[in-house]
């Protein structure tokens, strides 16, 4: 059996260090059928792109491009079969990335307001995310920010999954690193999107990365001297990705998304920073991504 790797390179968008985050196999079996699998060494999810630009001697049943949510570790991929007792012949193209760039984003998906319900909490407009990129901020960018005091309490305004948590400064490999934000917890959402919650502090170590968080579960409180806590919900662009072709610097230029939030039990909208809202986090808006089990469980829904 033959076999052979291809190295996918992520690079991180304020550095110059490349990373071997995601290697594609393909194997050669008797039949002459390639199959393809992948390795995430990356300790969370990742997605994986693949678009073939040529494809003889077998066929392909899958929708290109190919995207692919990679767990840690080994993931089976697809089989491209032999056609006629002959080697397929192909030619593709392959990026990875930490967000799913052709995600299906819902933008009348109800968020809730991160924090204590029956507080009452005052929205701000965001005039920087100085840092968040690294040196130089994105060109155009959208953020949602509120009004907080160190140790107010914040809850998840969505499910997701933690890849990454930051506290008071920066640590590991920046490679790994999904901003340049301290203070920071970013979650990856289950329609691909990613958000992160700036001037989060996790004071009792109860985070861990591939945690799994519900919707209105508790984060953690606002850090010491943070005086706001901003949301950024975002995704990659197809224009952001680097293929093995590909040696330049990675793009800043994300797709950033402004949510509406539930502000009663019966209505969503985009917050007014001109107003004051009492924070309700409806048990039909947090189980809208649970599964019956957790319903049952987390909020005591028998239904």
């Amino acid at each position: 059996m033959s076999r052979y790797i291809i190295l996918v390179f992520i690079v991180i968008v304020y550095g110059r260090l490349y990373a071997q985050l995601v290697e594609v196999q393909v194997d050669y079996n008797s039949n002459r059928d390639c199959v393809f699998g992948a390795y995430n060494n990356a300790k969370v999810p990742m997605y994986l792109h693949i678009n073939f630009a040529d494809l003889s001697n077998t066929s392909f049943s899958e929708t290109l491009p190919y995207i692919k949510k990679l767990d840690p570790g080994f993931n089976s991929l697809f089989t491209l079969y032999s056609a006629g007792g002959q080697t397929p012949h192909f030619q593709y193209d392959i990026k990875s990335f930490r967000s799913n760039p052709t995600a299906n984003v819902n933008l009348d998906f109800p968020y809730l307001i991160p924090f204590k319900p029956g507080e009452n909490v005052t929205p701000k407009s965001v005039k920087s995310i100085t840092g968040f990129r690294g040196e130089n901020e994105p060109k155009s960018w959208l953020a949602t920010g509120f009004i907080a005091k160190t140790g107010d309490e914040i809850y998840a305004a969505r499910q997701g999954i933690i890849v990454e948590i930051a506290g008071k400064e920066k640590t590991g490999d920046p490679v790994y690193w999904y901003n340049a934000w301290n203070y920071s917890v970013t979650l990856l959402q289950p329609d691909g999107t990613l958000i992160c919650y700036r001037n989060i502090i996790d004071r009792n170590n109860r985070l861990e990365l591939n945690q799994k968080i519900h919707a209105g579960e508790f984060l953690g409180e606002v850090a010491p001297g943070a005086k706001e806590l901003i949301l950024l919900i975002y995704r990659n662009k197809i224009s952001d990705l680097i293929s093995t072709n590909n040696t330049g610097k990675n793009s800043s230029d994300l797709k950033y998304i402004i949510p509406q939030f539930a502000v009663n039990e019966n209505n969503i909208e985009i917050l007014n920073s001109a107003k004051e809202y009492n924070v309700v986090h409806p048990a039909s808006v947090r189980g809208l991504e649970m599964s019956k089990k957790e319903k049952r469980k987390i909020l005591g829904i028998r239904k």
